[in-house]
């Protein structure tokens, strides 16, 4: 065992136990093994599977996205109506988390599965927020909106936290990548581009809102009980983490204190700071899985392909 991964293996071991309490494995009864070679949705030549394999940011990024998401009424009023994430918001974590897994890296059948599910939930959930206007969670603006919010805050999330640095073009190749889930869901115009995805957050900001349903989802939030050793700490580590990757226009709406947004930034820097060590602890997940499907060496995730993914 090299040096460095010696001295730090007690470290990534306890991490592994935190995210593993967190997030276990094995209940999702998504295939990553089978059938041999395929590529899935994205492939091993994507800039999806290396944003998607860094926990640090992902993690923060869902949290991130979560907290714009506060900010629509019609997408917060699905929340609110059909979702019991006053009791179980750890559990929505989780599903989230199987979906964007499963989709990124599970082969094309078992993705098409995926989307097929989701999509018939959200065909049975819809309602009227308290001002009288209709949502449908498959609304195909409201999958937009979720849908750029998340790989917002994953990209940012993977840009601030992952050892591995982003070059020129690879945010902008993300984007036109992912967008092919939010497509098979119903999505339109779906941005394609860093700088579309500026534009778009531009364009929706008259439709978004801070109320009191806002407040209410995001004090439930910050009291997320993380099933690890302590919890509190882990909490406030990511929480903060993905706060600190907030646009500033979000984070004026969120009606956030220069307090908030300075601990936002010394908890970015100490995951910045340990984020590597996520990598050592879990070497043996669902990426390097699909990695060895296609017959390739997990290898491949820490370093940055050659040639732009084809689509599929």
């Amino acid at each position: 065992m090299p040096l460095t991964r010696a001295l730090t293996a007690p470290a990534a071991a306890r991490i592994r136990h935190w995210v593993l309490s967190a997030f276990p494995r094995g209940q999702s009864g998504i295939d990553y093994d089978h059938p041999a070679s395929d590529p899935g949705l994205f492939g091993p030549d994507s800039v999806t599977w290396r944003v998607h394999s860094d926990f640090p940011g992902m993690l923060s990024g869902g949290l991130c996205a979560l907290m714009l998401q506060t900010l629509h009424p019609l997408a917060l009023a699905g929340v609110w109506d059909h979702s019991n994430f006053r009791t179980d918001l750890i559990g929505r974590l989780r599903r989230t988390t199987n979906f964007v897994a499963g989709t990124t890296y599970a082969s094309k059948p078992e993705a098409r599965k995926l989307i097929e599910r989701v999509a018939a939930i959200h065909a049975q959930v819809h309602g009227a927020t308290p001002d009288g206007r209709d949502y449908r969670a498959d609304d195909p603006d409201l999958l937009t909106w979720v849908h750029v919010t998340e790989s917002y805050g994953f990209l940012e999330g993977f840009r601030r936290y992952s050892p591995l640095p982003l070059p020129e073009g690879a945010a902008d190749r993300y984007y036109d990548e992912v967008r092919r889930v939010a497509q098979a869901l119903g999505a339109r115009d779906v941005p394609a581009s860093e700088a579309q995805v500026r534009a778009y957050f531009e364009r929706v900001q008259p439709q978004l809102r801070y109320d009191g349903r806002s407040r209410e989802v995001l004090e439930v939030l910050s009291r997320i009980d993380l099933p690890v050793p302590a919890p509190a700490t882990t909490r406030d580590l990511f929480l903060g983490a993905g706060a600190a990757l907030l646009p500033e226009w979000a984070a004026i709406s969120l009606k956030r204190t220069s307090w908030q947004n300075s601990q936002a930034m010394l908890s970015a820097r100490a995951l910045r700071a340990i984020a590597p060590l996520f990598r050592i602890a879990l070497s043996d997940g669902v990426a390097p899985r699909a990695c060895r499907r296609v017959g390739l060496s997990p290898d491949l995730l820490e370093r940055w392909p050659r040639e732009p993914a084809v689509s599929a």
